[in-house]
């Protein structure tokens, strides 16, 4: 059995968190010891975890119950829950690829940078009017 503190640290989380989780009801039959303070087994452990994961692919709190809720109901949920997931699955993707975007973005204008530094090519800038761009030492752009 773990102590909140235990959990904590086993699933790399605040214990404000944990706290809330439980007084939201996403940690269901949370037990209690002889002092009512909570613990937790390893099915408590892991199932914490699986949210704390579905936190960070971006699954609300109103999201989580509402997959608790389903997976409480057994098996004649799981078309439901991976429809679920699916949509949260694509919106991952889509986010990826948006990402990809910015960090290709990065390294064009780290290369940018790398030629002006190296005398490859004059710097130019979108912010600075042609005449003053010369005198400037430091980049303005973004």
């Amino acid at each position: 059995m773990y102590t909140m503190m235990q959990v904590c640290k086993e699933a790399n989380m605040t214990y404000q968190t944990l706290k809330y989780y439980c007084n939201e009801g996403l940690v269901p039959n949370v037990k209690r010891d002889k002092n009512n303070r909570r613990i937790f087994d390893e099915r408590d452990l892991k199932w914490i975890k699986d949210l704390i994961c579905l936190k960070k692919c971006d699954m609300s709190i109103q999201e989580m119950k509402k997959y608790l809720d389903l997976c409480m109901q057994g098996e004649s949920t799981i078309r439901q829950r991976k429809e679920m997931l699916t949509k949260k699955r694509n919106a991952l993707l889509a986010s990826i690829e948006e990402l990809k975007g910015h960090v290709e973005y990065i390294d064009w204008k780290q290369a940018f940078y790398d030629d002006v530094l190296s005398g490859k090519r004059p710097y130019v800038s979108n912010l600075i009017p042609v005449e003053k761009s010369n005198e400037r030492s430091d980049d303005s752009a973004l």
